[in-house]
């Protein structure tokens, strides 16, 4: 099949932007040629099908299996199985690919087959405990289908800032902001978390943070709890809080949408962060109450985002 025939798979995408605030996500499964499955998130996804010509270029990371022309554009495609460190990978390996977008870069997946896709509940997606270790990390999240199948979530930031490095960050100024000026910050994946704390800490504010939405959640109630106890206002603790687009157990439009219905986060900015970097999921933060959306990952962007919203 060519790209054109297997895009029927990943058609309906306007109908997937109802998913905002339901807390599902639709997962694209494929495999890599042994027993496990993988899933990828369908809005990352812009197109599957067979891998085409790949041109070889010499000094190329590890795992990058060279460049394709895609429709005019010149896009790099990764081998998954490089990364996974898979044991005699099965001939035929890599000759379907998937087209992601992930933080404004295209990019090409070698893939051994796609399966289908999946609608899943996401208090049904667990992060790994085991699964991490074995795979260096790369695994962000477990889904349990039915029959106790299971399917990795892979963490694609991982995989790119192995394959290309991690985003520098330049010098940002540090905000105008007063010393307890706090930031609560939840992402479930461990590069993002370490590059929004340096653009926390060179803005000069404190921050706290959760792994998932569910994590996030619990912990904010019992921060507005803490604040209404003492009769002081939620801002004294929290001056904005950040949020990631996918996570385990709660995404981030769900969380968004609780917070903006709990009348005591009232005048806390919130801000989405994601790799999901399309209009149309900008259009899907802006319905759950979002005050900005900011694609990861630009340092510069983010800092130049928070920081009026920090700055008393």
């Amino acid at each position: 099949m060519n790209m054109m025939e297997n895009k029927n798979l990943l058609d309906g995408v306007d109908a997937r932007t109802r998913l905002a605030g339901s807390n599902q996500m639709e997962i694209l499964l494929f495999s890599l040629g042994t027993r496990e499955t993988f899933g990828i998130n369908v809005f990352k996804v812009r197109e599957v099908g067979r891998t085409p010509h790949i041109t070889k270029t010499p000094n190329m990371p590890r795992g990058v299996e060279g460049l394709i022309s895609l429709r005019g554009n010149v896009i790099p495609v990764l081998s998954l199985a490089s990364y996974l460190d898979l044991e005699d990978p099965p001939a035929g390996l890599g000759k379907t690919m998937m087209v992601a977008e992930y933080s404004k870069r295209t990019l090409g997946f070698l893939v051994h087959e796609v399966d289908r896709i999946i609608r899943v509940d996401w208090e049904k997606v667990k992060a790994p405990e085991s699964v991490l270790a074995a795979n260096q990390g790369l695994i962000t999240a477990v889904i349990e289908l039915n029959g106790g199948h299971l399917v990795s979530i892979l963490d694609v930031e991982q995989i790119l800032a192995n394959a290309f490095g991690e985003a520098v960050i330049v010098d940002i100024p540090p905000a105008r902001v007063e010393e307890e000026t706090s930031v609560f910050f939840v992402d479930d994946s461990i590069v993002a978390r370490k590059k929004i704390t340096e653009v926390l800490d060179k803005l000069g504010v404190k921050h706290k943070h959760a792994t998932n939405g569910a994590e996030a959640w619990t912990r904010l109630q019992a921060i507005a709890a803490h604040a209404q106890q003492m009769g002081t206002p939620l801002r004294d603790e929290i001056n904005l809080i950040l949020v990631d687009a996918e996570m385990p157990e709660m995404d981030g439009y769900v969380l968004t949408k609780n917070i903006k219905s709990d009348a005591r986060f009232e005048g806390v900015p919130v801000v989405m962060h994601s790799s999901l970097s399309s209009e149309a999921n900008r259009a899907m933060g802006k319905s759950v109450g979002v005050d900005a959306y900011v694609a990861k990952f630009d340092a510069e962007v983010l800092a130049d985002t928070l920081r009026p919203l920090v700055e008393r």
